[in-house]
């Protein structure tokens, strides 16, 4: 993956090394669902995260410094993030919008969000609450030793994803799926709704490689397989046969391997927002 033309992006937070957790009093929200959805698919019990999340404030000060100039892997990041901003930031001005970017937040262990407590076994998540991408680095030596998913372009492929369900936040979707997932009439219709919403953040991760590489010439040869296996490793299939021998297809949340490889592939190829509309299709 070619990064050397691409700029850093200023909205990156460093919280690694920080820790303390003010208590201010605060009701369970939407954010805190969503991470105890994220806890369940990566094997953490979710009333952790429910139990925590009651406790935290969401206007909690936290340290953060800038990232270190001497540290490729937080660099990295930040050339990432700024390649996602300035690759929806056209996007969005096309489409006549300003498009206001996420930070993103580097932490270690657990971190207070406006979504509950973040802690680095939940992986990679996105809290709507506060507009954060938030993730311990510790989770891409987990990619290459847990999931096999190594390379920098599935590192990145992880970024996008979060990425775009801040697009989804930004454009009403994330609200009016949860909306849908509490007027659901089973357990199994409501976790349908989410693997769309996942989905459709693949397919978004994919738009943007598909015109940062147009603009950039960002991938080199391996980078896209590289995003497949990591989409492949990370399938509810793929995740529950490894934790359990067998898959239960109506407690998926994510999608399988292959839903996330063909939407990834799909935002990938087309480079269309309009494309990823899983949502309204016959089948995912």
């Amino acid at each position: 993956m070619r990064l050397d033309d691409e700029r850093e992006s200023s909205n990156v937070e460093d919280r690694r090394g920080s820790d303390g957790f003010p208590i201010g009093g605060r009701s369970i929200g939407i954010g805190t669902i969503a991470l105890a959805l994220v806890a369940m698919y990566f094997g953490v019990d979710p009333s952790v995260v429910l139990n925590i999340g009651q406790g935290m404030s969401q206007n909690a000060p936290v340290e953060a410094k800038p990232i270190p100039q001497d540290d490729p892997a937080a660099k990295f990041v930040a050339k990432v993030l700024g390649s996602t901003e300035d690759t929806w930031g056209k996007i969005f001005q096309n489409s006549g919008h300003e498009y206001p970017a996420p930070k993103l937040v580097l932490f270690s262990g657990q971190t207070p969000t406006a979504c509950g407590s973040g802690q680095a076994a939940m992986g990679p998540f996105y809290c709507p609450g506060d507009q954060k991408v938030y993730i311990d680095l510790s989770f891409y030596q987990e990619m290459k030793d847990r999931f096999h998913a190594p390379g920098d372009f599935a590192q990145a492929y992880v970024i996008a994803h979060e990425v775009g369900h801040h697009i989804q936040n930004l454009m009403g979707t994330s609200d009016k799926v949860q909306q849908a997932r509490q007027s659901a009439r089973s357990e199994a219709q409501a976790n349908q709704y989410s693997v769309m919403l996942e989905l459709q953040a693949d397919c978004y991760a994919g738009v943007w490689a598909h015109h940062a590489d147009g603009t950039n010439r960002i991938l080199e040869a391996g980078d896209v397989e590289e995003a497949m296996t990591a989409a492949a490793a990370i399938g509810d299939d793929a995740l529950q046969k490894q934790a359990q021998g067998y898959a239960v297809p109506d407690s998926f949340t994510h999608g399988t391997s292959q839903q996330r490889m063909r939407w990834f592939n799909q935002g990938l190829s087309t480079g269309d927002v309009n494309k990823c509309n899983t949502f309204n299709v016959a089948s995912l």
